[in-house]
């Protein structure tokens, strides 16, 4: 029997749910990091992993495998985000007062914790196409053609998707990056 993901969705596309639960046990953890970091917000990126994952079962019997599965997925997922970005945007709760937390090194992993949560800010700041980019290339580890395809442009747009996203982070984290 072929496991791959393109003969699990002919056989979700016919109605068989152990192919679903497959697909979805492979490729929802990755799917929910990439909603995260687009979006920023947990509760949301399970919220479009959830909603990517039901037009896998809905779209299925109309899927053609014309590129892998976890491209089409991906493009589901950022396109999900990429909405949801245009819609509303989230807000931050304002950092609560001091640490209370009196454990050995809690000040270093605040810290630590601060300089994600202030990437993280920069990356949502982005514009749609950049933010992705970043995310998918550098977060995901995809090469550029992977990204031009989920992105639907080419490999040098994808390229100067990343140069001007690079260019916007450091001018955003320029306090940041000085002091260090």
């Amino acid at each position: 029997m072929d496991d791959s993901d393109e003969a699990l969705m002919a056989r979700v596309a016919k109605g068989d749910q152990r192919a679903f639960r497959e697909l979805a046990r492979r490729h929802v953890p990755v799917m929910l990091g990439v909603a995260r970091r687009i979006l920023g917000n947990a509760a949301e990126a399970e919220d479009v992993a959830q909603e990517a994952m039901l037009r896998v079962w809905t779209h299925a019997p109309r899927w053609q495998p014309l590129a892998l599965f976890r491209t089409w997925l991906s493009r589901v997922v950022v396109n999900l985000c990429l909405d949801r970005k245009r819609k509303a945007p989230w807000v931050d709760l304002e950092a609560a007062g001091e640490l209370a937390d009196p454990a050995p090194l809690a000040g270093e992993a605040a810290e630590s914790a601060e300089r994600e949560r202030l990437l993280t800010a920069a990356i949502a700041e982005l514009p749609a196409r950049q933010r992705a980019a970043i995310v998918l290339s550098y977060t995901e580890g995809m090469s550029n053609a992977q990204v031009a395809e989920i992105l639907d442009t080419t490999v040098s747009a994808v390229e100067t998707l990343l140069v001007r996203g690079k260019q916007n982070l450091r001018r955003a984290l320029a306090d940041v990056i000085g002091e260090e």
